[in-house]
């Protein structure tokens, strides 16, 4: 059927092994009636975007094709090398910032001329939009869809998509409801590809919604953003058993830390000492400090932040055994 959201591949002549194509053209989301003409026309196939190659083969295409994005990609990765006995790994945001913002097919693969397309016959979705995801879920009789707790009164031809808490729609017809911690979508069944041009106007705003979630996943644990305001922020930090934050310091806030289980050793400028449930720390604006979870259980705590900037780059590290970039 005709897809606007997926890529095409139009198929040049055939190769010895059965079903087999050279790829003649990479065609990037095409409008309607180019899609259109592609389902009807057996030249034409969707990308599914499973790729087999060796290492060898794909290291030697991104250097002829895409030199300059193989070296921000390995400067992204050389950090890490002295830490992959750890069980998970951060990159850090700054490098991997640099690395140019463009796919591997447009990369490496459309400019490739040793390329060969297998054609499949398979049910396959690549679930790269909420489209997509609603085809997964059956319709009931007004033809609504969703997944968790929702209501539908005169409602029809909705999907809705509900987290954490109950959805409700009244008298309401086509539409894509995606109720998340992080942020509410409402958007017409037809205009779900402008999805993008939320994130484009978030970054015009500086809003880091479109790249921080509410909950963030650390080497050493999570953080949960609970509330946040001019000045303040207020987290519910998780450390894993054994797990440490880097040794720290921040130039624009204070931090309050509260234990609301397990026990925390805490650094704090020349202090080491320990915290435990219902008992509280002030690390001050510029103190070098670190959390650290000495115990067999996960540690929880509350932190409030205090200054005149909150972001989560305001930091500068001394150590970390994560392999993150440190600063001294």
């Amino acid at each position: 059927s005709p897809e606007t959201g997926y890529g095409y591949l139009e198929l040049g002549e055939a190769l010895p092994v059965a079903g087999s194509f050279r790829a003649r053209r990479f065609i990037e989301k095409p409008p309607l009636a180019d899609a259109t003409r592609y389902a009807a026309d057996s030249r034409y196939v969707w990308n599914s975007g499973m790729f087999c190659f060796t290492a060898a083969a794909v290291l030697s295409a991104f250097e002829r094709h895409a030199a300059d994005l193989l070296d921000a990609v390995r400067a992204v990765w050389e950090p890490l090398r002295g830490h992959l006995k750890e069980t998970m790994l951060e990159i850090d945001p700054a490098l991997f910032e640099s690395v140019p913002n463009v796919s591997f097919d447009v990369a490496v693969m459309e400019k490739a001329s040793e390329v060969a397309v297998v054609r499949a016959e398979f049910d396959w979705s690549d679930v790269g939009s909420w489209q997509a995801i609603s085809d997964l879920v059956t319709r009931d009789a007004e033809g609504n869809r969703g997944q968790g707790e929702r209501v539908a009164i005169a409602t029809r031809d909705t999907y809705v998509y509900a987290q954490d808490r109950v959805v409700a729609t009244v008298g309401v017809d086509g539409l894509f409801i995606v109720d998340t911690p992080d942020a509410v979508l409402v958007a017409h069944r037809d205009q779900l590809q402008r999805v993008k041009d939320v994130v484009g106007e978030l970054k015009a705003r500086g809003n880091e919604a479109y790249r921080v979630h509410r909950t963030v996943m650390r080497p050493w644990g999570a953080f949960t953003v609970l509330q946040e305001g001019p000045g303040f922020k207020i987290k519910r930090i998780e450390v894993k058993p054994g797990a440490a934050l880097s040794l720290q310091a921040h130039k624009h806030r204070s931090e309050h830390w509260v234990v609301v289980q397990g026990e925390a050793r805490v650094t704090n400028g020349e202090r080491v000492y320990a915290i435990r449930v219902n008992e509280s720390t002030f690390i001050p604006v510029g103190n070098r400090h670190r959390l650290e979870n000495p115990g067999v259980e996960p540690l929880l705590l509350i932190e409030v932040q205090c200054g005149e900037y909150v972001g989560e780059d305001d930091i500068v590290r001394f150590d970390d055994r994560y392999g993150r970039q440190t600063t001294a």
